[in-house]
Parts: structure tokens; C-alpha cells; sequence
């Protein structure tokens, strides 16, 4: 529990520095997201490192998730509701990897995997966290291609031009606002 807090406290003070020195000045949201990014971040290890492993791992996924996040939306000009794959899914794989970099054996791994071994060890386990992360990315890529292929052919992936202009939840949703 002292990991996922720790690491989503550095998470969203990595966050918040990054957009005070961007932007000169900081968000809430900014920092709120800075937070789930460490959260997300330090899942894939938090029952294997320590609490300097959850520092480190919620400092930088503030860092590449928020780079990550301004690449998406202002190289890519990807419009990426609430930053999910940004934060979410490159942090999910930072963790992954970071696991394989601060993992313990004190702290739950088998004997052989991790620092008990030194960087011999560190590489071995680092090796397997990448082979999971890859696996995991061409898995998701291509069942994401077939569930795309098949929403399109059943319903169409897009709505009209008039109905995305005037608003998705006036046109699918038939939210029109309260009369007061």
C-alpha cells in the first residue's frame, strides 16, 4: 500500500512540474492525472519494490506520461478522451519494465529474479518483462483490429458529419439539458 501511494504522490508532482515549467503555471487536472499516472504506473510492480522503487517509478511516469500525453494530442493531434492510452497504456508498460529494474526478492520474487542476482539477475528479469509487454501489445493490437473490423461491418465506426458537429449526446443520447 506505502508503494501505491508513494508513487502516485510522485506521479502527480513529476506531473505538476513538468506543466509549471511547460506552461508556467500548474492544473488540478494536471496533477490529478499526474497522480493516476503514478497509480497506473506502479501497479504492474508494487507488490515487488520498495518504497525508493516507488518514488523513482511515479517520478518518471509523471515525466513520460505527460510526454507522452502532449505527443498525442499535439504532434499526433489525436483528440485521446482523458489521456487513456498516454497515461494508462505507455504507463502500463513503463511499470512492467520498471518492475523488472526495482524488483525484490524480499518483497515477494523467487529467489534468482531481480537485484539478488545484480545485473545479471536485473537483465534476466528485465528480458521477461519485455517479452510480456510485446506479447501484450500484438495481442491487443490485433483483437483490436478484429473488434474494429467487426463494429464497422455491423454498425459503422462513425457517426455523420451533422451529428458529430451538433454533439453525441444530443444525437445518440437524447440528452437535451434540464428545463428549469
Amino acid at each position: 500500500m506505502l508503494a501505491t501511494h508513494l508513487s502516485a504522490a510522485a506521479g502527480a508532482l513529476a506531473w505538476m512540474t513538468a506543466e509549471w515549467l511547460k506552461y508556467r503555471k500548474p492544473s488540478v487536472l494536471g496533477i490529478v492525472t499526474g497522480m493516476v499516472a503514478g497509480l497506473g504506473t506502479i501497479t504492474p510492480a508494487s507488490g515487488y519494490v520498495g518504497p525508493a522503487g516507488a518514488v523513482v517509478i511515479g517520478t518518471v511516469a509523471g515525466l513520460v506520461c505527460f510526454s507522452a500525453t502532449q505527443f498525442v494530442k499535439r504532434v499526433l493531434k489525436i483528440d485521446d478522451s482523458l489521456d487513456v492510452f498516454p497515461v494508462h497504456g505507455v504507463g502500463g508498460m513503463l511499470g512492467t519494465l520498471a518492475a523488472g529494474v526495482f524488483a525484490s526478492t524480499e518483497l515477494g520474487l523467487f529467489k534468482g529474479q531481480g537485484f539478488a542476482q545484480g545485473i545479471a539477475g536485473m537483465g534476466q528479469q528485465l528480458g521477461v518483462q519485455l517479452v510480456g509487454v510485446v506479447t501484450t501489445v500484438a495481442y491487443t493490437a490485433v483483437m483490436t483490429f478484429i473488434a474494429l473490423k467487426l463494429v464497422e461491418l455491423l454498425i459503422g465506426l462513425r457517426v455523420g458529419r451533422e451529428d458529430e458537429i451538433g454533439g453525441l449526446d444530443i444525437a445518440l443520447h437524447e440528452e437535451r439539458g434540464y428545463d428549469l
